[in-house]
């Protein structure tokens, strides 16, 4: 029964943490954390674990696949460079940094390892939310590093855990092999798979099929990458870029309008419900803390936080000049990034889901059989270390932003612009032959002709480059648009009075209305721009 009270729990908070945070114009995220550290003064949600796996097999998967299918594959290849360095060379740095300090605040070298290891990784859905305002070349920097970097992290984690345990040793070869199996393997896994899911998708026409097979494949590819104890991160991350430029050529219009409807819903629903339970258990590391004072465990989470975030300011104020020494293209002076867009992605660098998972993992004995030295500390400070990035970066990024007066970002909206036009006007220079091998009357040609040519002039004009006629058409075009919904409204009207007399059957409502809803989705131009 708990676990039906914590969907409705969770359900309430998702909605309640968006309102609130929509109002006072605060992150929801942030709000959603602290509504996660609230319910946890309720002592039969105090008592709800958070398996790793659940975190790990149930909601990256899917966050990270989304985050894959839905970012620039052309911006990751202009930025490859950055990306990798950030997400191998600064993870490693970063975790190297905490476990010293871990150490000097008298963790042993192996916890402080794997506190490293666990608090390294920047966050992928915590990126995705909180910095979508941001340029789409920060932006998409910033996301392909977090989808990237777990499986550095991973590597670390596992590796700092075996060697504490007794199950692994150090050596320059064995590390090699572990990185090379994580990245290498996790990467064919998840070509591999989304090769196999091209191929089932274009052989399924029933829309709720082909979105059925495109649910299974993130947690195959992660699956299938595990089974082998490679990065399933990264399996998901490459099957998504792959699917991302495949899957336009495959699937149907009505099967991408579902899977966009149902992703959109069950991402957002799974990213809020993993913020409250973030805080939630935040609050029973707090609890459970045993092996030292809370004030300690408070000072080493300020140290720790402040010691991830001054070693990634670090590490883009001095990699930027190492790279322009060492290259001197004129591509490479032409992407530079400015000082304080450089601050705006090291304030960036938010913790989440992957950090908390990876600090659950932990094992609890040793294979002597004593007990995992300060887990219990390990997972309290990674826990307070993700609150205090979410809320303190969260909050303080949009005054980052102002202050960096970043220009605004134009380059979507122009390549959008210049795709409808050129689709607009091939498409008019086609129709004649098209409507000739159809065998179109001469009728339908000739309206179908108008309404394109209405189309392009009102292109033109919207984008100011269209002379007296287009302003007219774009005039005339508002006029029709503001009709037809006007129409729109009356016809829904009436099918509801009929439904409502019984003259017709909810079924034939329901259809009808959503031909009604399509049809005002387009007119009103609220689909989304991705």
């Amino acid at each position: 029964m708990l676990a039906l009270e914590l969907v409705v729990v969770l359900g309430a908070a998702l909605v309640l943490g968006h309102v609130i945070g929509n109002r006072l114009r605060i992150a929801p995220p942030i709000v959603l954390l602290a509504g996660g550290v609230l319910l946890g003064f309720v002592p039969a949600l105090r008592e709800v674990p958070l398996p790793p796996e659940a975190v790990l097999l149930l909601f990256l998967p899917a966050l990270l696949y989304w985050e894959s299918l839905t970012t620039s594959l052309r911006e990751i290849r202009s930025n490859l460079r950055a990306i990798v360095l950030m997400s191998t060379v600064l993870v490693i740095a970063t975790a190297g940094a905490v476990a010293a300090v871990g150490h000097a605040l008298g963790l042993p070298w192996g916890a402080a390892w794997v506190l490293g290891a666990a608090v390294a990784p920047t966050d992928a859905t915590a990126t995705g939310v909180l910095a979508r305002a941001l340029p789409r070349r920060t932006v998409t920097t910033l996301r392909a590093e977090s989808l990237v970097n777990d499986g550095t992290a991973l590597v670390l984690y596992g590796l700092a855990a075996g060697i504490t345990v007794g199950a692994e040793h150090f050596t320059l070869p064995h590390v090699s092999a572990l990185f090379l199996l994580s990245y290498a393997v996790g990467a064919l896994a998840g070509v591999l798979v989304a090769l196999a899911g091209v191929r089932v998708r274009a052989r399924l026409a029933d829309p709720l099929l082909g979105n059925v097979a495109l649910l299974l494949i993130p947690y195959t590819a992660f699956l299938l990458a595990e089974a082998v104890h490679a990065s399933g991160v990264l399996a998901v991350v490459v099957c998504g870029l792959i699917m991302s430029q495949a899957g336009p050529r495959v699937a149907s219009a009505e099967t991408r309008r579902q899977a966009t409807a149902f992703w959109s819903l069950a991402t957002f629903a799974l990213n809020g419900s993993l913020f409250v339970l973030v805080g939630l258990q935040a609050q029973n590391a707090v609890r459970s803390l045993t092996s030292t004072g809370i004030a300690k465990a408070a000072l080493a989470v300020l140290v720790v936080s402040a010691v991830v975030v001054g070693v990634r300011f670090a590490f883009l104020f001095t990699s930027p000049y190492v790279i322009r020494v060492l290259d001197r293209r004129p591509q490479q002076r032409a992407r530079r990034a400015g000082a304080r867009m450089r601050v705006v992605s090291a304030t960036a660098g938010f913790r989440g889901a992957v950090s908390l998972a990876v600090a659950l993992s932990v094992p609890r004995t040793l294979d002597s059989g004593a007990p995992f030295p300060e887990r219990d500390l390990i997972i309290c400070v990674t826990c307070g270390v993700i609150a205090v990035t979410l809320v303190t970066q969260g909050l303080l990024l949009p005054v980052v932003v102002r202050w960096a007066r970043l220009p605004r970002d134009t380059d979507v909206e122009a390549e959008r612009h210049l795709a409808r036009t050129l689709a607009a006007e091939e498409a008019l220079a086609a129709l004649p032959e098209v409507a000739a091998g159809l065998g179109t009357a001469p009728e339908v040609l000739e309206r179908t002709r108008r309404e394109y040519e209405t189309h392009l002039a009102v292109l033109r004009a919207g984008h100011g480059d269209g002379d007296g006629e287009d302003e007219m058409a774009l005039t005339y075009n508002r006029h029709y648009g503001e009709l037809r919904l006007a129409m729109i409204a009356h016809k829904r009207a009436t099918v509801l009075r009929l439904r409502d007399e019984r003259r017709i059957d909810d079924t034939v409502l329901r259809q009808i209305q959503a031909h009604l809803d399509i049809e005002e989705v387009r007119l009103t131009g609220r689909e989304s721009a991705e």
